[in-house]
C-alpha cells in the first residue's frame, strides 16, 4: 500500500466526472487500499478516487467503526434535511455549513464486486454524499447559496482536522 498525493484548490482532475467502474481487479482493489491508507493518514473521513487523480467511481469511508471501500456507489434514495459543517481535503483549511438530504439509500459494489445496498444517516450519509459528489466533479463550495459562507480555518490548527466531526457519527445498515 502507498499514501498518494491529494489534488487540491482548482486542480482540473477534481471538475471532471468520473468513469464506472466495469470490472472489479487487482488495479481497482490496489487504488482502494491506497485510498484507504491516504485517508487515514491525512486525516479524513473519506476520499474519492478524483481526489487523487483517478476518474474512476471508487471513495473510501474511514469513519469510526465505518470503514468502507465502495465501487460505483449512487445515491438511490434521499430524504430529510440537515445541516451540518463540512470541510475536504482537496479544499485544507476551508469550512462552510451544506445543505444536504438527512437520510440516504446507495447503491454500490463491494470490494469484491458485490451488489449491496447501504442506509444511512448523520455523518456517515453526509460522508458519503460528499465523496459521491466528488465522482460527479462537484465540491462542497459548490452547494452554497453564497460564498461568503464559505470561512477560512488554518490547517495547521490542532483541531482543524476533528472540527467537522461535531454531530452524532451516524448509522448504517447494510443490505446485501
Amino acid at each position: 500500500m502507498a499514501t498518494l498525493p491529494i489534488l487540491t484548490g482548482d486542480h482540473p482532475v477534481l471538475r471532471q466526472k468520473a468513469k464506472k467502474v466495469g470490472k472489479v481487479d487487482k488495479a481497482i482493489l490496489r487504488l482502494l487500499d491506497d485510498m484507504t491508507e491516504t485517508v487515514q493518514s491525512a486525516p479524513g473521513l473519506g476520499l474519492a478516487a478524483n481526489q487523487v487523480g483517478r476518474l474512476v467511481r471508487v471513495i473510501v469511508i474511514w469513519l469510526d467503526e465505518h470503514h468502507l471501500q465502495l465501487i460505483n456507489p449512487e445515491v438511490v434514495r434521499a430524504e430529510g434535511e440537515v445541516t451540518m459543517e463540512e470541510g475536504c481535503l482537496s479544499l485544507p483549511g476551508y469550512w462552510a455549513d451544506v445543505r444536504r438530504p438527512e437520510k440516504i439509500t446507495v447503491r454500490a459494489l463491494s470490494r469484491n464486486g458485490k451488489p449491496m445496498r447501504l442506509n444511512a444517516n448523520g455523518m456517515l450519509a453526509r460522508v458519503l454524499q460528499h465523496e459521491i459528489d466528488h465522482l460527479d466533479g462537484i465540491l462542497f463550495v459548490d452547494r452554497l447559496d453564497s460564498i461568503d459562507q464559505l470561512h477560512y480555518t488554518a490547517p495547521d490548527r490542532e483541531d482543524a482536522a476533528d472540527s467537522h466531526v461535531r454531530e452524532p457519527m451516524g448509522t448504517a445498515v447494510l443490505q446485501s
